[in-house]
């Protein structure tokens, strides 16, 4: 049966009508547009889709034109045909709207995600690069405030002994400027362990600080803040200091400053230059070298540099390290004597430095012996340290007297040449010998 539409009292057929739906929508569009109105149940189909049009009765579509013409009954195929190819098209609309705006959405989301995520990982190393000079110059302002208030600390100390008393105005200027510089001190080494704090959270991805204030990272500050702050503070304190003497026993009793025990413990700033020899290594600084220690697991730490400083020039380490410790504990074993030594032996400057150099070889000529507790406990870490060096200065020049490689080459060499040529001058020496018995028979 061949399909057609009603199109006021006139009946059109339409071809294909279930291949194609566009001979549908155009002929609708036609009719409208002659009648002036579309039928009620197909209008109000597309319009709000109700999914019930699709059980329903054929219903009959009355429309009414300019002309007032009759009620006009539409057949029920071509209503279901438009409702069907309409809805079709609205369903299609929406999806490709929907997953229109959603690819959009992903690929916008998408492609801000890893320009995003670059321009992060660029400031985190960025902020990190500065984080590293900041520490760095932290730290070598911290030594030079820490080696001001040891300089200053000395001269005031030798200028009190002989040039004026404590209780005078240039004693107390100098040691306001000691605790001056020991404030000083104080706060670069809290801004140091902040931007060290600062550098964990940026490489571990920790959201919080804290998470980086272990119990051991707090003693440790705590120490440090702890040895850094003694110092001889402005005024005049003295207190009784009883001794025994090395060879009568006899006890001596002597009024002394508290600044000699403020003084002493401020040597111990030193451990700052092992810090600045850290942060200014080429091994801690360069990024290759510190890939391939975290590859294989190596820490980049004073340990490690001091053991590349002892393999690249032991002989260096050596010298600067046992001049030093000779000049420090002479000066301490000064201070530490100069109550209670009458006859003016081990608390002059000479006789010190003679008394810590048989100290450190371990010789031992009993000829000097301190007489306080303060001169004995110097001269016991002297000697300690005085073995080690002992030993360390044996193996580098045992290591020294070595062969390189090369010339144990060349020594193998030369000796299996010469070799050679005392085999052959042997049988040489053998033909010879042997030619009268070989013409004879």
């Amino acid at each position: 049966m061949s399909s057609c539409k009603y199109t006021g009292g006139v009946m059109k057929p339409l071809s294909r009508l279930s291949a194609s739906r566009r001979n549908l929508i155009e002929s609708d569009s036609s009719s409208e547009t002659k009648e002036g109105g579309v039928s009620a149940v197909a209008g109000a189909t597309a319009t709000g889709g109700h999914d019930r049009q699709r059980d329903a009765p054929p219903t009959y579509s009355e429309t009414q034109s300019s002309t007032h013409q009759a009620p006009i009954q539409s057949p029920p195929e071509i209503n279901h045909a438009l409702v069907e190819s309409r809805r079709g098209q609205s369903e299609r609309g929406s999806r490709q709207g929907g997953v229109g705006a959603t690819g959009s959405g992903a690929r916008g989301s998408t492609s801000k995600a890893p320009k995003r995520k670059n321009q992060n990982i660029g400031y985190k190393l960025g902020h990190r690069r500065a984080l590293f000079e900041k520490r760095k110059r932290l730290s070598d302002y911290a030594l030079i405030f820490g080696m001001f208030g040891i300089v200053v600390m000395v001269i005031e100390t030798e200028l009190s002994w002989g040039v004026y008393n404590k209780s005078s105005m240039y004693s107390l200027a100098l040691k306001c400027l000691i605790s001056l510089s020991t404030v000083i001190l104080l706060g670069l080494i809290i801004a140091y362990h902040a931007r060290e704090v600062q550098l964990f959270v940026i490489d571990n991805g920790a959201d919080d600080w804290r998470i980086a204030m272990t119990m051991e990272r707090v003693l440790l500050i705590a120490l440090e803040l702890l040895v850094s702050a003694v110092h001889p503070v402005p005024g005049d304190f003295k207190f009784q200091w009883r001794a025994r003497l090395a060879f009568s026993y006899a006890p001596s009793q002597a009024e002394a400053d508290l600044d000699m025990v403020l003084s002493v413990p401020m040597f111990l700033r030193l451990y700052l230059i092992a810090r600045v020899m850290l942060l200014h290594s080429k091994l801690f600084t360069d990024a290759s070298s510190r890939s391939i220690g975290a590859l294989n697991k190596v820490h980049f730490n004073t340990r490690f540099v001091m053991k590349t400083l002892m393999t690249i020039c032991p002989g260096t380490v050596l010298l600067v390290f046992s001049i030093s410790l000779w000049i420090i504990a002479a000066w301490t074993v000064r201070v530490c004597e100069r109550y209670h030594d009458a006859q003016d032996v081990t608390s002059n400057f000479l006789g010190a430095m003679w008394l810590i150099s048989i100290t450190f070889l371990s010789i031992g000529y009993g000829d000097m012996v301190p007489h306080t507790y303060c001169g004995k406990g110097v001269c016991l870490l002297t000697g300690i340290m005085g073995a080690g060096c002992t030993a360390l200065v044996v193996a580098v020049v045992a290591r020294k007297l070595e062969l390189t490689k090369a010339e144990k080459h060349v020594h193998n060499f030369m000796m299996d040449t010469q070799l050679t040529k005392r085999v052959c001058t042997c049988l040489k020496n053998t033909n010879t010998l042997n030619a009268p018995l070989y013409t004879k028979y």
